[in-house]
Protein backbone atom coordinates (compact mmCIF):
# COMPACT_ATOMS: atom_id res chain seq x y z
CA UNK A 1 0.00 0.00 0.00
CA UNK A 2 2.87 2.34 0.79
CA UNK A 3 4.45 1.58 -2.57
CA UNK A 4 1.10 2.09 -4.26
CA UNK A 5 0.73 5.46 -2.60
CA UNK A 6 4.23 6.41 -3.68
CA UNK A 7 3.49 5.47 -7.27
CA UNK A 8 0.36 7.62 -7.49
CA UNK A 9 0.83 10.90 -9.31
CA UNK A 10 0.38 14.26 -7.66
CA UNK A 11 -2.73 14.77 -9.80
CA UNK A 12 -4.26 11.51 -8.60
CA UNK A 13 -3.60 12.37 -4.98
CA UNK A 14 -5.10 15.81 -5.54
CA UNK A 15 -8.23 14.30 -7.02
CA UNK A 16 -8.53 11.90 -4.09
CA UNK A 17 -8.20 14.79 -1.67
CA UNK A 18 -11.03 16.56 -3.52
CA UNK A 19 -13.21 13.44 -3.37
CA UNK A 20 -12.49 13.12 0.33
CA UNK A 21 -13.43 16.75 0.87
CA UNK A 22 -16.66 16.27 -1.08
CA UNK A 23 -17.48 13.25 1.08
CA UNK A 24 -16.95 15.20 4.28
CA UNK A 25 -19.09 18.03 2.91
CA UNK A 26 -21.94 15.64 2.10
CA UNK A 27 -21.71 14.00 5.54
CA UNK A 28 -21.78 17.18 7.58
CA UNK A 29 -23.35 19.83 5.36
CA UNK A 30 -26.05 17.36 4.32
CA UNK A 31 -27.68 17.79 7.71
CA UNK A 32 -28.34 21.39 6.77
CA UNK A 33 -29.70 20.53 3.34
CA UNK A 34 -33.21 21.57 2.20
CA UNK A 35 -34.47 18.32 3.74
CA UNK A 36 -33.40 19.64 7.14
CA UNK A 37 -33.07 16.37 9.08
CA UNK A 38 -31.65 16.76 12.60
CA UNK A 39 -29.53 14.18 14.41
CA UNK A 40 -31.75 12.43 16.98
CA UNK A 41 -30.96 10.07 19.83
CA UNK A 42 -34.16 8.10 20.49
CA UNK A 43 -37.47 7.06 18.96
CA UNK A 44 -39.56 9.83 20.51
CA UNK A 45 -37.15 12.47 19.24
CA UNK A 46 -37.23 10.82 15.83
CA UNK A 47 -41.05 10.87 15.74
CA UNK A 48 -41.06 14.51 16.73
CA UNK A 49 -38.44 15.28 14.08
CA UNK A 50 -40.72 13.70 11.47
CA UNK A 51 -43.71 15.77 12.60
CA UNK A 52 -41.65 18.96 12.67
CA UNK A 53 -40.24 18.18 9.25
CA UNK A 54 -43.71 17.59 7.77
CA UNK A 55 -45.01 20.89 9.15
CA UNK A 56 -41.93 22.73 7.85
CA UNK A 57 -42.23 21.20 4.39
CA UNK A 58 -45.94 22.04 4.23
CA UNK A 59 -45.32 25.70 5.10
CA UNK A 60 -42.36 26.10 2.76
CA UNK A 61 -44.01 24.18 -0.07
CA UNK A 62 -47.19 26.24 0.08
CA UNK A 63 -45.20 29.46 0.13
CA UNK A 64 -43.14 28.30 -2.85
CA UNK A 65 -46.24 27.22 -4.79
CA UNK A 66 -48.02 30.51 -4.18
CA UNK A 67 -45.26 33.10 -4.06
CA UNK A 68 -41.92 32.00 -5.50
CA UNK A 69 -41.17 33.30 -8.98
CA UNK A 70 -37.86 31.39 -9.19
CA UNK A 71 -36.42 34.55 -10.74
CA UNK A 72 -38.79 34.39 -13.72
CA UNK A 73 -39.16 38.17 -13.58
CA UNK A 74 -35.87 38.39 -15.49
CA UNK A 75 -37.67 36.80 -18.46
CA UNK A 76 -41.31 37.95 -18.29
CA UNK A 77 -40.41 41.43 -17.13
CA UNK A 78 -36.82 41.95 -18.20
CA UNK A 79 -37.16 40.44 -21.67
CA UNK A 80 -40.80 40.05 -22.72
CA UNK A 81 -41.66 43.25 -20.77
CA UNK A 82 -45.16 42.09 -19.83
CA UNK A 83 -45.25 44.56 -16.94
CA UNK A 84 -45.17 47.45 -19.41
CA UNK A 85 -48.23 46.12 -21.23
CA UNK A 86 -50.04 45.66 -17.91
CA UNK A 87 -49.28 49.15 -16.61
CA UNK A 88 -50.03 50.99 -19.83
CA UNK A 89 -48.59 54.28 -21.02
CA UNK A 90 -50.44 56.28 -18.37
CA UNK A 91 -48.64 54.35 -15.62
CA UNK A 92 -45.11 54.21 -17.03
CA UNK A 93 -45.64 51.32 -19.46
CA UNK A 94 -46.80 51.08 -23.06
CA UNK A 95 -50.13 50.91 -24.81
CA UNK A 96 -53.58 51.07 -23.20
CA UNK A 97 -52.68 48.84 -20.25
CA UNK A 98 -54.63 45.93 -18.73
CA UNK A 99 -57.54 46.87 -16.49
CA UNK A 100 -58.81 44.61 -13.68
CA UNK A 101 -61.87 43.87 -15.84
CA UNK A 102 -59.66 42.88 -18.79
CA UNK A 103 -57.40 40.77 -16.56
CA UNK A 104 -60.41 38.89 -15.13
CA UNK A 105 -61.70 38.30 -18.69
CA UNK A 106 -58.37 36.61 -19.45
CA UNK A 107 -58.96 34.23 -16.54
CA UNK A 108 -56.50 35.86 -14.13
CA UNK A 109 -57.69 35.40 -10.55
CA UNK A 110 -57.64 37.65 -7.49
CA UNK A 111 -57.16 36.51 -3.87
CA UNK A 112 -59.91 38.29 -1.92
CA UNK A 113 -57.94 37.90 1.32
CA UNK A 114 -55.11 40.05 -0.04
CA UNK A 115 -57.27 42.86 -1.40
CA UNK A 116 -57.05 45.90 0.92
CA UNK A 117 -60.31 46.40 2.84
CA UNK A 118 -60.89 49.89 1.38
CA UNK A 119 -60.40 48.57 -2.16
CA UNK A 120 -62.74 45.64 -1.53
CA UNK A 121 -65.40 48.01 -0.21
CA UNK A 122 -64.90 50.24 -3.24
CA UNK A 123 -65.32 47.32 -5.64
CA UNK A 124 -68.56 46.33 -3.90
CA UNK A 125 -69.81 49.91 -3.94
CA UNK A 126 -68.77 50.46 -7.55
CA UNK A 127 -66.46 53.34 -6.66
CA UNK A 128 -63.29 51.52 -7.77
CA UNK A 129 -62.92 51.76 -11.54
CA UNK A 130 -62.31 48.23 -12.81
CA UNK A 131 -61.60 49.63 -16.26
CA UNK A 132 -58.51 51.54 -15.08
CA UNK A 133 -55.13 49.74 -15.44
CA UNK A 134 -53.90 51.77 -12.47
CA UNK A 135 -56.04 49.55 -10.26
CA UNK A 136 -54.46 46.41 -11.72
CA UNK A 137 -51.11 47.81 -10.68
CA UNK A 138 -52.54 48.49 -7.21
CA UNK A 139 -53.75 44.88 -6.92
CA UNK A 140 -50.29 43.66 -7.93
CA UNK A 141 -48.69 45.85 -5.29
CA UNK A 142 -51.06 44.34 -2.69
CA UNK A 143 -49.92 40.87 -3.88
CA UNK A 144 -53.55 40.03 -4.59
CA UNK A 145 -53.18 38.65 -8.14
CA UNK A 146 -52.98 34.86 -7.99
CA UNK A 147 -49.75 33.55 -9.49
CA UNK A 148 -48.38 36.93 -10.57
CA UNK A 149 -45.88 38.89 -8.49
CA UNK A 150 -45.12 42.52 -9.19
CA UNK A 151 -41.77 44.16 -8.53
CA UNK A 152 -41.90 47.87 -7.80
CA UNK A 153 -39.79 51.00 -7.63
CA UNK A 154 -42.01 53.12 -5.41
CA UNK A 155 -45.42 52.93 -7.08
CA UNK A 156 -44.00 52.16 -10.52
CA UNK A 157 -44.32 48.58 -11.70
CA UNK A 158 -40.81 47.69 -12.92
CA UNK A 159 -41.18 43.92 -13.56
CA UNK A 160 -43.38 40.87 -13.02
CA UNK A 161 -42.71 37.18 -12.39
CA UNK A 162 -45.04 34.20 -12.25
CA UNK A 163 -45.49 31.37 -9.75
CA UNK A 164 -46.86 27.82 -9.90
CA UNK A 165 -50.24 29.20 -8.83
CA UNK A 166 -50.59 31.13 -12.09
CA UNK A 167 -51.77 28.01 -13.92
CA UNK A 168 -52.48 25.62 -11.04
CA UNK A 169 -54.71 27.67 -8.74
CA UNK A 170 -58.08 29.28 -9.07
CA UNK A 171 -60.55 30.87 -6.64
CA UNK A 172 -63.94 29.93 -5.23
CA UNK A 173 -65.50 33.20 -6.50
CA UNK A 174 -66.87 34.03 -3.03
CA UNK A 175 -66.39 37.77 -3.54
CA UNK A 176 -67.17 38.01 -7.26
CA UNK A 177 -66.46 35.98 -10.42
CA UNK A 178 -62.69 35.46 -10.47
CA UNK A 179 -62.24 36.95 -6.99
CA UNK A 180 -62.33 34.72 -3.93
CA UNK A 181 -60.41 32.34 -1.69
CA UNK A 182 -57.56 30.43 -3.28
CA UNK A 183 -58.07 26.86 -4.50
CA UNK A 184 -54.52 25.55 -4.85
CA UNK A 185 -53.97 22.61 -7.15
CA UNK A 186 -57.03 23.29 -9.29
CA UNK A 187 -56.23 23.93 -12.95
CA UNK A 188 -57.14 27.44 -14.01
CA UNK A 189 -59.29 26.50 -16.98
CA UNK A 190 -60.33 30.12 -17.47
CA UNK A 191 -56.77 31.34 -17.96
CA UNK A 192 -55.88 32.29 -21.51
CA UNK A 193 -52.12 31.83 -21.19
CA UNK A 194 -51.52 32.41 -24.89
CA UNK A 195 -53.23 35.81 -24.94
CA UNK A 196 -51.42 36.87 -21.77
CA UNK A 197 -48.03 36.08 -23.32
CA UNK A 198 -49.05 37.61 -26.67
CA UNK A 199 -49.55 40.95 -24.90
CA UNK A 200 -45.81 41.21 -24.26
CA UNK A 201 -44.19 44.10 -26.16
CA UNK A 202 -41.11 42.00 -26.97
CA UNK A 203 -41.62 38.43 -28.18
CA UNK A 204 -38.10 38.17 -29.59
CA UNK A 205 -37.01 35.61 -26.97
CA UNK A 206 -39.72 33.28 -28.32
CA UNK A 207 -39.14 33.99 -32.01
CA UNK A 208 -35.40 33.39 -31.53
CA UNK A 209 -35.98 30.11 -29.70
CA UNK A 210 -38.50 28.78 -32.24
CA UNK A 211 -36.78 30.42 -35.25
CA UNK A 212 -40.03 31.83 -36.64
CA UNK A 213 -41.32 35.36 -37.16
CA UNK A 214 -43.40 37.44 -34.76
CA UNK A 215 -46.64 36.89 -36.67
CA UNK A 216 -46.25 33.11 -36.41
CA UNK A 217 -45.67 33.26 -32.66
CA UNK A 218 -48.77 35.44 -32.25
CA UNK A 219 -50.83 33.04 -34.36
CA UNK A 220 -49.77 30.11 -32.18
CA UNK A 221 -50.31 31.89 -28.86
CA UNK A 222 -53.75 33.13 -29.87
CA UNK A 223 -54.79 29.65 -31.03
CA UNK A 224 -54.62 28.05 -27.59
CA UNK A 225 -57.71 29.50 -25.97
CA UNK A 226 -58.77 29.42 -22.29
CA UNK A 227 -57.42 26.68 -20.05
CA UNK A 228 -54.83 25.38 -22.49
CA UNK A 229 -51.06 25.53 -22.78
CA UNK A 230 -48.48 23.78 -24.95
CA UNK A 231 -45.73 22.60 -22.59
CA UNK A 232 -43.81 20.89 -25.40
CA UNK A 233 -43.74 23.62 -28.04
CA UNK A 234 -40.36 24.77 -26.73
CA UNK A 235 -39.01 21.25 -27.33
CA UNK A 236 -40.35 20.13 -30.70
CA UNK A 237 -41.84 23.27 -32.26
CA UNK A 238 -45.06 21.44 -33.19
CA UNK A 239 -47.65 24.17 -32.84
CA UNK A 240 -50.51 22.41 -34.62
CA UNK A 241 -51.79 18.85 -34.98
CA UNK A 242 -52.05 17.16 -38.39
CA UNK A 243 -55.76 18.05 -38.49
CA UNK A 244 -54.87 21.73 -38.13
CA UNK A 245 -56.09 22.11 -34.55
CA UNK A 246 -53.78 23.62 -31.89
CA UNK A 247 -51.31 21.27 -30.23
CA UNK A 248 -51.96 22.80 -26.80
CA UNK A 249 -53.42 20.59 -24.07
CA UNK A 250 -55.59 21.34 -21.07
CA UNK A 251 -53.81 22.65 -17.99
CA UNK A 252 -53.78 19.60 -15.68
CA UNK A 253 -54.73 19.54 -11.99
CA UNK A 254 -51.86 19.61 -9.50
CA UNK A 255 -53.81 17.79 -6.80
CA UNK A 256 -54.77 14.21 -5.98
CA UNK A 257 -51.32 13.03 -7.09
CA UNK A 258 -50.17 11.14 -3.98
CA UNK A 259 -49.36 7.58 -5.02
CA UNK A 260 -49.38 8.42 -8.74
CA UNK A 261 -46.26 7.68 -10.79
CA UNK A 262 -46.31 9.50 -14.12
CA UNK A 263 -48.86 12.27 -13.77
CA UNK A 264 -48.79 14.45 -16.89
CA UNK A 265 -51.01 13.74 -19.89
CA UNK A 266 -48.22 11.80 -21.55
CA UNK A 267 -45.25 9.88 -20.15
CA UNK A 268 -42.79 8.95 -19.08
CA UNK A 269 -41.54 12.41 -18.32
CA UNK A 270 -41.09 11.66 -14.65
CA UNK A 271 -42.47 12.32 -11.19
CA UNK A 272 -44.15 15.45 -9.85
CA UNK A 273 -40.73 16.71 -8.82
CA UNK A 274 -39.35 16.21 -12.34
CA UNK A 275 -42.16 18.25 -13.80
CA UNK A 276 -41.69 20.99 -11.21
CA UNK A 277 -38.04 21.25 -12.26
CA UNK A 278 -38.99 21.17 -15.95
CA UNK A 279 -41.68 23.84 -15.65
CA UNK A 280 -39.69 26.04 -13.26
CA UNK A 281 -36.74 26.15 -15.61
CA UNK A 282 -38.10 25.75 -19.14
CA UNK A 283 -41.68 27.10 -18.98
CA UNK A 284 -41.64 29.69 -16.20
CA UNK A 285 -38.10 30.63 -17.30
CA UNK A 286 -36.80 30.73 -13.76
CA UNK A 287 -33.15 30.57 -12.75
CA UNK A 288 -32.11 27.00 -11.95
CA UNK A 289 -30.62 23.69 -13.01
CA UNK A 290 -32.32 21.11 -15.19
CA UNK A 291 -30.91 17.95 -16.77
CA UNK A 292 -32.56 15.59 -19.25
CA UNK A 293 -30.37 14.10 -22.00
CA UNK A 294 -33.46 12.77 -23.77
CA UNK A 295 -33.96 16.32 -25.04
CA UNK A 296 -30.73 16.06 -27.04
CA UNK A 297 -32.57 14.05 -29.74
CA UNK A 298 -32.55 16.43 -32.76
CA UNK A 299 -35.22 14.45 -34.59
CA UNK A 300 -37.77 14.29 -31.79
CA UNK A 301 -36.89 17.52 -29.97
CA UNK A 302 -35.20 19.77 -32.55
CA UNK A 303 -35.75 23.02 -30.64
CA UNK A 304 -34.56 21.62 -27.31
CA UNK A 305 -31.54 19.94 -28.89
CA UNK A 306 -30.49 23.13 -30.66
CA UNK A 307 -30.94 25.31 -27.57
CA UNK A 308 -29.49 22.74 -25.11
CA UNK A 309 -32.52 22.93 -22.83
CA UNK A 310 -31.73 19.52 -21.34
CA UNK A 311 -28.50 20.98 -19.93
CA UNK A 312 -29.73 24.10 -18.18
CA UNK A 313 -27.40 25.48 -15.52
CA UNK A 314 -27.84 28.86 -13.82
CA UNK A 315 -25.15 30.65 -11.87
CA UNK A 316 -27.76 31.52 -9.25
CA UNK A 317 -29.96 28.42 -8.83
CA UNK A 318 -33.25 29.57 -7.30
CA UNK A 319 -35.22 26.40 -8.07
CA UNK A 320 -33.46 23.19 -6.98
CA UNK A 321 -33.52 23.89 -3.23
CA UNK A 322 -37.29 24.52 -3.43
CA UNK A 323 -38.19 21.21 -5.13
CA UNK A 324 -38.47 18.97 -2.03
CA UNK A 325 -40.94 21.16 -0.15
CA UNK A 326 -42.86 22.01 -3.33
CA UNK A 327 -43.22 18.29 -4.07
CA UNK A 328 -44.38 17.63 -0.50
CA UNK A 329 -47.05 20.34 -0.63
CA UNK A 330 -48.46 19.24 -3.96
CA UNK A 331 -48.74 15.63 -2.82
CA UNK A 332 -50.61 16.90 0.25
CA UNK A 333 -53.41 18.53 -1.78
CA UNK A 334 -56.33 16.06 -1.77
CA UNK A 335 -58.92 15.48 -4.45
CA UNK A 336 -62.05 17.50 -3.59
CA UNK A 337 -65.05 15.45 -2.49
CA UNK A 338 -68.40 15.79 -4.28
CA UNK A 339 -70.89 17.94 -2.37
CA UNK A 340 -74.11 16.29 -1.24
CA UNK A 341 -76.67 16.02 -4.00
CA UNK A 342 -74.24 16.08 -6.91
CA UNK A 343 -74.79 12.42 -7.80
CA UNK A 344 -77.29 9.57 -7.38
CA UNK A 345 -75.87 7.18 -4.75
CA UNK A 346 -77.85 4.15 -5.94
CA UNK A 347 -76.77 4.58 -9.56
CA UNK A 348 -73.20 5.18 -8.39
CA UNK A 349 -73.16 1.84 -6.57
CA UNK A 350 -74.39 0.07 -9.72
CA UNK A 351 -71.74 1.93 -11.70
CA UNK A 352 -69.08 0.81 -9.24
CA UNK A 353 -70.00 -2.83 -9.88
CA UNK A 354 -69.65 -2.30 -13.61
CA UNK A 355 -66.46 -0.27 -13.22
CA UNK A 356 -64.70 -2.97 -11.22
CA UNK A 357 -66.45 -5.88 -12.95
CA UNK A 358 -67.50 -6.57 -16.51
CA UNK A 359 -66.49 -3.14 -17.87
CA UNK A 360 -62.93 -3.69 -16.55
CA UNK A 361 -62.34 0.04 -16.05
CA UNK A 362 -60.68 -0.73 -12.73
CA UNK A 363 -58.01 -2.85 -14.41
CA UNK A 364 -56.25 0.40 -15.38
CA UNK A 365 -58.01 2.97 -13.19
CA UNK A 366 -57.25 0.97 -10.04
CA UNK A 367 -59.17 2.26 -6.98
CA UNK A 368 -58.58 4.29 -4.89
CA UNK A 369 -55.84 6.11 -6.86
CA UNK A 370 -57.59 5.42 -10.19
CA UNK A 371 -54.42 4.80 -12.16
CA UNK A 372 -52.07 1.82 -12.21
CA UNK A 373 -49.86 1.43 -9.15
CA UNK A 374 -46.49 1.36 -10.91
CA UNK A 375 -46.13 1.83 -14.66
CA UNK A 376 -49.26 3.67 -15.77
CA UNK A 377 -48.63 4.17 -19.48
CA UNK A 378 -50.36 2.93 -22.65
CA UNK A 379 -49.93 3.16 -26.40
CA UNK A 380 -52.54 5.14 -28.32
CA UNK A 381 -53.92 1.99 -29.97
CA UNK A 382 -54.66 0.49 -26.56
CA UNK A 383 -56.87 3.48 -25.77
CA UNK A 384 -58.35 3.85 -29.24
CA UNK A 385 -57.28 7.43 -29.95
CA UNK A 386 -54.73 9.18 -32.17
CA UNK A 387 -51.07 9.20 -31.17
CA UNK A 388 -50.18 12.85 -31.93
CA UNK A 389 -49.73 13.94 -28.34
CA UNK A 390 -48.25 10.65 -27.11
CA UNK A 391 -45.52 10.67 -29.75
CA UNK A 392 -44.31 13.99 -28.35
CA UNK A 393 -43.47 12.18 -25.09
CA UNK A 394 -40.22 10.25 -24.51
CA UNK A 395 -41.77 6.79 -24.82
CA UNK A 396 -44.75 7.51 -27.11
CA UNK A 397 -47.42 6.68 -24.53
CA UNK A 398 -50.38 8.22 -22.73
CA UNK A 399 -50.76 8.24 -18.96
CA UNK A 400 -53.72 6.56 -17.29
CA UNK A 401 -55.08 9.77 -15.82
CA UNK A 402 -56.53 9.49 -12.30
CA UNK A 403 -60.29 10.06 -12.29
CA UNK A 404 -60.44 13.09 -10.01
CA UNK A 405 -63.57 15.09 -9.13
CA UNK A 406 -65.44 14.16 -12.30
CA UNK A 407 -68.55 15.89 -10.90
CA UNK A 408 -66.91 19.32 -11.11
CA UNK A 409 -67.48 20.78 -14.57
CA UNK A 410 -67.25 24.38 -13.35
CA UNK A 411 -63.56 24.36 -12.47
CA UNK A 412 -61.71 21.01 -12.43
CA UNK A 413 -62.99 19.75 -15.78
CA UNK A 414 -64.08 22.93 -17.46
CA UNK A 415 -63.04 22.60 -21.08
CA UNK A 416 -63.72 18.88 -21.37
CA UNK A 417 -62.03 15.53 -20.85
CA UNK A 418 -58.89 13.81 -22.14
CA UNK A 419 -55.69 15.76 -22.65
CA UNK A 420 -57.18 18.10 -25.25
CA UNK A 421 -60.77 18.34 -24.00
CA UNK A 422 -62.08 16.39 -27.01
CA UNK A 423 -64.99 15.00 -24.99
CA UNK A 424 -67.44 17.47 -23.49
CA UNK A 425 -68.69 15.04 -20.82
Amino acid sequence: MVMGNCLRTTTQRGQEMKVGSIGRYLMFAGAASPLGFAIVQDGKQHDQAISDYAAKMMREGRDTFRSDTFGSEAFWGGQVRLHEAIAGAANGGVGPGVSPKAALSLGIKVDMNAVPAAVAAGIKAGTVDLNDPKNTVALLKANAVVGVKGFFAGDRLRSIGITCAFCHSTTDDKFAPGIGNRLDGYPNRDLNVGKVIAAGPNLKPLTDMLQVDNATVLKVLNSWGPGKFDALLNLDGKAFRPDGKPAATLIPPALGLAGVNNHTWTGSWGTVSYWNAYVGNLEMHGSGTFFDPRLDDPKKYPVAARTRQGHTVATNDRITAKLPALHFYQLSIPTPKPPAGTFDSARARRGESLFNGIAKCGSCHVPPIYTEPGWNLHKAEEIGIDDFQSTRAPDDRYVTTPLRALWDMQKMHKGGFYHDGRFAT
